[in-house]
């Protein structure tokens, strides 16, 4: 099985805002970078998207080590939040909605394909690899060529009435 290392982080300005996601991926020596800045979203809705743009970039099952400064994706993750979130549907312990669960299925469905290692790190501090994302996240988020964060955008938009 391939071994991976990716490196992920999202910037968000505002909270919501204009924001985009970084993610740093190297197997061997080769190392690939990606990034896509939105118009509208969050910084949680970024850091849970690097982590999925990260792994639906594997095309085939790999062994990976997954870095990221977010304490909302990795503790989701290693402590079964997002599972239990999705085997309630989508509610949380609480009896609230559990926030992003779009993302949050997506990202439950590709950590199946792959045997995967999440390490928190602290964000903006000595981490070569998380500080290299935020740099990519943060000039994604202030291109100009952001798209529409759809999951965001739709859940925040009120329904239209016809009558």
């Amino acid at each position: 099985m391939t071994s991976v290392i990716i490196y992920t982080d999202g910037a968000c300005s505002g909270n919501p805002g204009p924001g985009g996601y970084g993610v740093l991926l190297q197997s061997g020596k080769h190392i690939k970078e990606l990034s896509q800045g939105y118009r509208k979203t969050t910084n949680n809705r970024m850091e849970l998207l690097a982590l999925i743009k990260g792994l639906e970039l594997l095309n085939r099952p790999c062994e990976v080590t997954l870095y990221s400064d977010s304490r909302y994706v990795v503790d989701a993750i290693q402590k079964n939040w997002a599972k239990s979130w999705k085997a309630r549907g989508w509610v949380k312990a609480d009896k609230q909605p559990a926030v992003n669960a779009d993302l949050w299925d997506r990202a439950l469905k590709v950590l199946e394909k792959h045997k995967v290692t999440l390490r928190w790190v602290k964000g903006h501090a000595s981490n070569e690899g998380n500080n290299r994302c935020d740099q990519i996240a943060v000039a994604a988020s202030k291109s100009g060529a952001l798209l529409v964060d759809e999951g965001y955008e739709r859940a925040k938009t009120p329904p239209v009435s016809l009558l």
